[in-house]
C-alpha cells in the first residue's frame, strides 16, 4: 500500500503537522475542516448555517484537487459544539451530500478550534 499526501491552496492550510488529505490505496481520508476562508486564512462570520457551507466548500475543495466529487464520499463525521444546530447543519449538509449520503457520524464536541460551531471530516474512495 503507498501512502500520499494531498494539498490545494483552494482549502486552508493545515496549522499543524497533518496533511489536507492523505490518499491510501483506493481511499483519500480529508482532515477535519473549520469554516476558514482558505483566500484570507480568517473565519467566516456568521452562524452554523454559514460555518457549515464553508467547511464543505473546503472539502470539496480538497476532493476536486484529487479529482473525486461529493458522490466519491463514503464517510463522514460532523463535530458540532451544539446539538441544538443539527437540523441548521443538515440542511446545509444536504445541499452538498444528499444526493447519496455517506454514512455519518454526528457528536457534539465540547470545543473546536478556534471557537468554531462545526467541523467535519471525511472519507472517499476512488
Amino acid at each position: 500500500m503507498s501512502k500520499k499526501s494531498h494539498e490545494t491552496s483552494n482549502a486552508p492550510k493545515p496549522v499543524g503537522p497533518y496533511s489536507q488529505a492523505v490518499s491510501a490505496g483506493n481511499l483519500l481520508f480529508a482532515s477535519g475542516q473549520i469554516p476558514l476562508d482558505p483566500t484570507t486564512n480568517q473565519l467566516v462570520d456568521g452562524d452554523v448555517e454559514v460555518q457549515t457551507e464553508q467547511v464543505l466548500k473546503n472539502l470539496m475543495a480538497v476532493l476536486k484537487n484529487v479529482r473525486l466529487g461529493p458522490e466519491n464520499v463514503v464517510k463522514t463525521t460532523v463535530y458540532l459544539t451544539d446539538l441544538q444546530d443539527f437540523a441548521k447543519m443538515n440542511a446545509v449538509y444536504e445541499r452538498f451530500l444528499g444526493k447519496e449520503p455517506p454514512a455519518r457520524t454526528t457528536i457534539q464536541a465540547s470545543a473546536l478550534p478556534r471557537g468554531v460551531k462545526v467541523e467535519i471530516d471525511l472519507i472517499a474512495a476512488y
